[in-house]
This record gives C-alpha cells, structure tokens and sequence, in this order.
C-alpha cells in the first residue's frame, strides 16, 4: 500500500499543494487518533514485510 494511501485509509486529509514539473508536493494533517492509526498501520506494515519469505537475488548471467 502506497504512504499516501494508507494516510487516507488512517482518516488523515492529503492537500496537494503543488506541483513543479513532474514533482507533486503535498501536505497530509489530521487529528492525533488519525495519526495514531498511521503509525500502527506502518508499524503492522513493516511486521508483515519481515515475516514475508525473501527472494534471493541471482545475478544475471553474461553472454
């Protein structure tokens, strides 16, 4: 789940303040519970990415 989507999903208000060239600058503010509830979803979040089985990484073979 994407950062902003889960500030959203937390009851957090995302402001797109602008945008110069393709970079988008936005601000997020929400109430102290809201924040709360975004850090346990990023806390829950990175439990779930440990406990998920690593990939080894083969190197490319060169032809």
């Amino acid at each position: 789940m994407d950062i902003i989507d889960m500030a959203r999903a937390s009851g957090m208000a995302v402001i797109l303040d602008g945008r110069i060239g393709r970079e988008e600058y936005q601000s997020v503010c929400g109430s102290l519970s809201a924040l709360q509830r975004f850090a346990e979803a990023v806390r829950q979040g990175e439990v779930q990415q440990s406990r998920s089985p690593k990939r080894a990484v083969t190197p490319a073979r060169r032809t």
